[in-house]
């Protein structure tokens, strides 16, 4: 039985939506601090194809990534077999990726990382109930391969991350 604690993967959408929404810096720099630390323990970590999306824009989140405790890690022969076990298992699956629009790149790769660690997926995409969607989001892939995914207000209520507040004068 493995009694280690769980491992989380996180979608780039945590990163980048908790950075210029819910977690700003500048209103929450607890969130920022908590995330580099739960890096440090290797409870979290991100997908390199997640990093480059990030780093790929100057911006403060890129600096701060670069910056982080956040582990990258990479595809290796491991993580290849289970993006093709993902891509075998429906073929709904290939609308993971927006070809189109050159979009959700490293959507695929989330999951396989996280079914290659036994990870749960962060995400802050929603499921999709229509049958009749030629798209699909990481949660319906999640939920087909029987991989664990959660938002970031149920990853922040499960670690019992708590922010503090204060009025800076």
């Amino acid at each position: 039985m493995n009694t280690s604690p769980q491992k989380f993967c996180l979608d780039a959408n945590i990163l980048i939506e908790g950075w210029r929404k819910y977690y700003s810096p500048k209103i929450c720099p607890d969130y920022w601090n908590v995330l580099n630390e739960l890096g440090r323990q290797n409870r979290i970590f991100i997908p390199e194809m997640v990093h480059d999306e990030i780093i790929r824009t100057e911006d403060d989140l890129s600096a701060w990534l670069k910056k982080s405790h956040l582990p990258i890690y990479k595809v290796d022969g491991r993580v290849t077999q289970c993006l093709k076990r993902i891509y075998e298992h429906n073929p709904t699956h290939q609308y993971l990726v927006d070809n189109t629009k050159q979009r959700s790149l490293a959507d695929p790769w989330v999951i396989a990382h996280a079914l290659n660690e036994n990870a749960c997926v962060v995400t802050k995409e929603e499921k999709i109930n229509a049958n009749n969607s030629t798209r699909i989001k990481i949660p319906n892939v999640c939920d087909n391969m029987g991989t664990r995914w959660i938002n970031d207000f149920q990853f922040i209520e499960e670690l019992n991350i708590r922010f503090s507040c204060e009025m800076v004068k």
